[in-house]
């Protein structure tokens, strides 16, 4: 086999939300595998912080600040990216939020923001660089979707229905754009390892006792779980990979769970 296959250079990559976290880790795995990074952020000083960082991983990143959710500006901003940097190849749609909140309690407006930023936003980005992806005869988009895009869990109704239809989003795109060999396909993300959920992974915590049974790794993932994935699914070892959503869960998705002793 031909180890290049995995290589992507020369590649240009856009990863959303790509400020911190899990978009930072697949940006800098794109990274190494040759790619020159594009990010974006809604904030300003967030952009500015993670232009710092990269630059302390050897990587000369570009950001820009624009909102997913807001089509005039998106395609105003890929249009600006190609003029700059060059056409996109790789999308990775990761921008998205989530509102812990039971069903009863979540107010109309604090489930459309959540649709919107999750679901309509990696549409309205997709729909932007597909036109160049076209034209080039080649492109890989990669939707981050969620263990929530399968399973039901409490006070997470809005995230679930959008990254549910962002599951199907993808499958969609897929058959849409085949026959331009662009590929869609997805990320599942099991329960990672981020500063956000530091607070969880203390040990004796209820939560992090849960995540660990529930799992058949029996550990949390981590960003690095992510990065071979995101290769993959960005680089030509993945051309007749299509509509497909990767779950990197450690076996949460096939597991019905240990029976009591």
């Amino acid at each position: 086999m031909n180890n290049n296959i995995f290589r992507l250079d020369g590649k240009t990559a856009l990863v959303t939300g790509a400020s911190y976290g899990i978009g930072m880790a697949i940006a800098k795995a794109l990274a190494a595998a040759g790619a020159k990074i594009v990010f974006n952020d809604i904030k300003t000083e967030m952009v500015e912080k993670a232009v710092k960082e990269y630059a302390e991983a050897g990587i000369d990143a570009k950001g820009y600040v624009f909102d997913v959710t807001d089509e005039a500006m998106v395609e105003k901003y890929v249009k600006l990216i190609t003029e700059e940097v060059g056409v996109i190849d790789i999308l990775v749609n990761n921008a998205g939020i989530i509102k812990r909140i039971p069903a009863l309690e979540m107010t109309a407006a604090e489930f459309r923001q959540v649709i919107d930023i999750d679901l309509n936003g990696p549409f309205i980005m997709s729909k932007a660089v597909a036109p160049g992806m076209i034209k080039k005869g080649a492109g890989k988009i990669i939707n981050i979707c969620s263990l929530m895009s399968e399973l039901g869990r409490e006070t997470v109704s809005a995230y679930a229905a959008a990254k549910g239809g962002l599951k199907m989003l993808t499958r969609n795109l897929a058959c849409e754009w085949a026959e331009f060999n662009i590929q869609v396909n997805g990320i599942g993300p099991g329960y990672i390892e981020t500063p956000q959920t530091a607070p969880l992974r203390v040990e004796g915590h209820p939560f992090n006792t849960f995540i660990k049974g529930r799992t058949p790794a029996a550990r949390w993932g981590t960003t690095a779980d992510l990065e071979g994935p995101a290769v993959f699914l960005a680089s030509n070892a993945s051309d007749f990979v299509n509509g497909h959503i990767l779950f990197v869960d450690g076996g949460i998705i096939a597991y019905l769970g240990k029976q009591p002793k």
